[in-house]
């Protein structure tokens, strides 16, 4: 495939392949057809020769090959002659079409697990390689994950929709996490470069925005906005010139996007006002702290770690009190982030948690357990940018303190 097809297929795959579906209402259909097409386009252009526009070349040739898909298969049902006509008569992509997708994605009778391998697989693009390496599960395991969730669509016959009003609150907590995960995909990436993925970052707010304009009475909703626009935010000053990251306290805090922070600050003020406070609202909410400190000296971290406490309360994870004990190490030392990270089990396996145990003991000078520390988060999966910027502190750590723990 040529760069510039594989970048179109990246950025806008998702788009295509949820137009395909809803013409034809098959999973299985709609890839093999987009399939098609990119064989069709690697057999016709080259980077120097593109269509002006590749996204919908490869749109209208993967509709050519569903319809010779559903014509080929020797018996049809009314349904697929129903998707024929559909193929037929509607030429166009819709705004919605990945919306549709998403619920559809986020039916309840898919596991929460599938629901959120298939939405990645489809809405972001991921292969399942790369989907299984962000569960840490074998990528015979997410096939199947994947593979059943589809076969659970067709045989339930779960419609391809925007559900009903008084259907939308039963799906909502997923279609939320289903996006969060699509943001934060892209935000931080698993794999590669760390912003390999900007792309899909931006495809997680598109959605989330989409989300809060078809459910506006609805502050989680709006929270999650506020959240991805305020993270967002931060990214053009997210690592050096060399790809290395740049920790927020360091980063140049004029590179911020302050459009992106005044409308992160407005909406998360508005959902709060609501007085139907849920945890995307309180993570928009910490997010916006860092956002508006116009140094990083000058953090309100006494009000980001009571509102960690409070998203621990809520139900919170393993994950959430990690980030409460950085918060708590600023505010009280690095003792106190170091007592806080103890207490919690179950992330063996996650490079950010012995990262940051490694900064506590560095700044507590003990220098053989930061050392080791740092040894452990390099030893699990991350991305490059990651793994660079760990092999360059557990280096400094040997300039810095050279002997023995202090």
């Amino acid at each position: 495939m040529t760069r510039s097809l594989a970048e179109t297929l990246r950025v806008e795959g998702g788009q295509v392949l949820a137009t395909l579906i809803r013409l034809t209402g098959r999973f299985d259909i709609a890839e093999d057809a987009l399939q098609d097409a990119l064989v069709v386009a690697n057999e016709r252009f080259s980077d120097e020769r593109l269509p002006e526009n590749p996204a919908a070349w490869l749109t209208v040739v993967a509709k050519r090959k569903a319809l010779d898909r559903l014509r080929r298969e020797a018996k049809r049902a009314a349904k697929e002659a129903e998707a024929m006509s559909l193929l037929v008569d509607d030429a166009e992509t819709e705004p919605t079409d990945q919306l549709r997708l998403l619920f559809t994605c986020c039916h309840p009778a898919l596991s929460p697990e599938a629901r959120v391998a298939l939405a990645l697989r489809t809405l972001g693009g991921l292969t399942t390689n790369e989907i299984a390496r962000t569960f840490l599960v074998a990528e015979s395991t997410m096939g199947q994950r994947i593979s059943r969730a589809k076969s659970k669509i067709s045989s339930a016959h779960i419609p391809y929709r925007v559900p009903d009003d008084h259907e939308l609150p039963e799906r909502l907590d997923a279609v939320l996490n289903v996006i969060y995960l699509i943001f934060t995909t892209g935000h931080h990436a698993p794999f590669g470069a760390w912003d390999d993925r900007v792309d899909l970052a931006d495809e997680g707010i598109r959605l989330a925005r989409m989300l809060a304009g078809l459910m506006p009475d609805e502050p989680e909703c709006v929270g999650l906005l506020a959240l991805c626009l305020a993270t967002a935010a931060r990214q053009p000053a997210r690592q050096s010139k060399d790809g290395v990251p740049v920790l927020l306290a360091d980063q140049d805090r004029t590179l911020w996007n302050q459009e992106q922070i005044a409308e992160a600050s407005r909406l998360v003020d508005g959902a709060l006002r609501r007085r139907s406070v849920g945890p995307y609202q309180i993570q928009a909410a910490i997010s916006a702290l860092h956002s508006l400190a116009a140094r990083a000296d000058e953090t309100d971290w006494e009000q980001i770690v009571t509102l960690y406490r409070m998203l621990e309360r809520m139900g919170g994870s393993a994950v959430i009190t990690v980030n409460r004990a950085v918060a708590e190490a600023e505010l009280s030392g690095p003792d106190t982030g170091l007592e806080v990270l103890e207490t919690i089990e179950g992330l063996e396996n996650w490079h950010l948690y012995w990262s940051t145990k490694a900064d506590f003991l560095r700044r507590l000078g003990r220098a053989d357990d930061a050392r080791v520390a740092y040894q452990q988060a390099l030893n699990c999966d991350m991305n490059e940018s990651d793994r660079a910027f760990l092999a360059m502190r557990l280096s400094e750590l040997q300039v810095q303190l050279p002997g023995r723990n202090q």
